[in-house]
């Protein structure tokens, strides 16, 4: 998650908004906000409490209560699962302006997520035959429908909350992205403990006790603090109109959840056999694919200027770096998690600590340095030594990319000693801070620069861009992220080289490419 991009526009506040937007009974904020990051943490718990579990279970042996599945296939399920989760998002956001309004959305996406982990959790119950998986897979699916749901429209209230703009909107978003990131760290040190010691299903339980905690928080506090904020959409004024605009999307949706559901089915009964490796290399190609086609269409037949087709293009060299950038970040719940799980010594006084829990670590650092980050960006524009965008892509690459060089270093004393040696955690910890920096050096930005570049016309459109590029990412890391086995252990460095290597090589293309494209973003502010 990264902070809400900027507003100086002053929205009129009517007297039915006035006493929700004007409170500051939170730290100086909107009792709203309470409700919001209460839920926003709940929910991340569950997400990040459910993710970097699902590939050591996927792979662990039946005997093991796991599925028994090649790590190359289970990595592949992560990918695809963490892609289709952004993917949703896009839709969720169509249906929650056209049709349910941002408070129905996020209520009905909770109730889908809780349903998602309940179902995962009758799949222990189960087995783990052909009953269990069906439960499972289920249950990933309704998450990714509820996520798609909550996520967007969760944001966008906060938004609402401030309808002047400024810099207390902006710190609105910042003490919401504190607790997308206090429940993304206590959901892995919980889950990870109970999953990896306890049950596998256990884990899984908590990530959805947690969900439906936020689910009954926002169900009880959305009216008394929020009041009409983000009840209704933005209605035709003739009724007709309005009307057909609703059945569209309530028939698309329908057509949509029709085939999804058809598509399980033949897979649930046998009918048909999905290839994990397959879907995600099969969806990597169509998503860019969707992503070229969109570029040229807006450049062939979107109508703009000269100048909003420099910035176009701007937006698609940013598109193919940030999608690079995720690719080696979100190998953390598979290579990563894999090699905490097999190679890293997590011996703490006899005590082993559980290998989810490294995946903590981002957060952690996140928490700790998003303030250091935002100062540090005001400290150099006062000095007018402020980066250029495509300059803090470059330095959040090659940040990345020292933290995949590490890696290279564990993984050849891994192989050098035949697999017998486990390295220490902190290598991991070193990787995790460097992402840590590359991705508080490109998300913030990229995020700030679609809003900036894009023609006013596509802004919206463009933002999907954004999150299509980090779905892109998820694909690619869990493509490449199950290459890391105790069995092939020449395989291990080969990962994090590759990794590394083309972090560095897009680093340099876009150093190279900095000057230029600062001309081409000369009248952007």
């Amino acid at each position: 998650m990264t902070p809400s991009p900027k507003s100086d526009a002053t929205t009129p506040v009517t007297p039915a908004l006035a006493p929700y937007v004007n409170d500051t009974r939170f730290f100086g904020h909107p009792r709203g906000l309470s409700t919001l990051f209460m839920t926003e943490m709940w929910e991340r718990f569950s997400y990040y409490g459910l993710r970097p579990l699902l590939v050591l279970f996927m792979s662990a042996a039946l005997l093991d209560g796991g599925f028994g599945f090649d790590r190359p296939a289970a990595s592949a399920i992560v990918g695809i699962y963490a892609a289709s989760v952004y993917l949703a998002s896009l839709p969720g956001g169509w249906i929650a302006d056209r049709w349910l309004g941002l408070r129905r959305a996020i209520l009905w996406g909770a109730v889908l997520i809780t349903g998602g982990h309940l179902s995962i959790g009758l799949s222990g119950l189960a087995g783990g035959d052909g009953a269990g998986k069906i439960f499972f897979f289920l249950g990933l699916t309704l998450i990714v429908l509820g996520t798609g749901l909550l996520k967007p429209n969760i944001s966008a209230i906060v938004g609402d909350l401030y309808p002047e703009g400024g810099a207390r909107r902006d710190a609105g978003f910042s003490i919401f992205y504190m607790g997308i990131n206090t429940g993304a760290f206590l959901g892995q040190l919980v889950t990870g403990f109970l999953g990896e010691r306890v049950s596998w299903h256990w884990g899984f339980g908590a990530a959805g006790i947690g969900m439906f905690a936020g689910l009954l928080w926002f169900w009880m506090r959305a009216k008394p603090t929020l009041g009409p904020i983000g009840e209704d959409i933005v209605r035709d004024p003739d009724p007709a109109v309005q009307a057909a605009r609703e059945n569209k999307v309530k028939l698309v949706t329908g057509a949509g959840l029709a085939l999804l559901f058809a598509v399980f089915a033949a897979a649930a009964l046998g009918w048909v056999t999905l290839d994990p490796q397959a879907i995600g290399q099969s969806m990597t190609a169509v998503l860019v694919g969707v992503a070229v086609i969109f570029f040229a269409y807006m450049f062939l037949a979107g109508g703009l200027t000269s100048d909003e087709k420099k910035r176009v293009a701007v937006i698609f060299v940013l598109f193919v770096f940030a999608a690079i950038f995720w690719a080696a970040f979100e190998q953390a719940p598979t290579s990563l998690n894999l090699f905490a799980n097999d190679f890293t010594d997590r011996d703490i006084f006899g005590w082993e600590m559980p290998a989810t829990w490294f995946q903590s670590v981002n957060s952690a650092f996140i928490i700790l340095l998003a303030p250091v980050f935002a100062a540090l960006w005001v400290w150099m524009a006062k000095r007018n030594i402020e980066l250029a965008s495509p300059a803090k892509f470059a330095a959040g690459l090659a940040a990345a990319g020292v933290g995949f060089a590490l890696m290279i270093v564990a993984a050849n004393q891994v192989v050098s000693s035949g697999g017998t040696v486990l390295v220490s955690p902190w290598f991991l910890i070193g990787s995790y801070f460097m992402q840590t920096v590359g991705e508080l050096c490109l998300s913030p930005v990229g995020l700030s620069s679609m809003t900036k570049l894009a023609p006013r016309q596509y802004v919206g459109q463009m933002m999907g861009i954004w999150f299509l590029a980090t779905s892109v990412g998820n694909l690619v890391a869990g493509l490449v992220g199950g290459h890391i086995d105790p069995t092939k252990l020449e395989q291990t460095p080969t990962v994090f080289i590759g990794t590394t290597v083309a972090l560095g090589i897009a680093t340099l293309i876009l150093v190279l490419m900095i000057v230029p494209i600062r001309r081409m973003m000369a009248n952007v502010k």
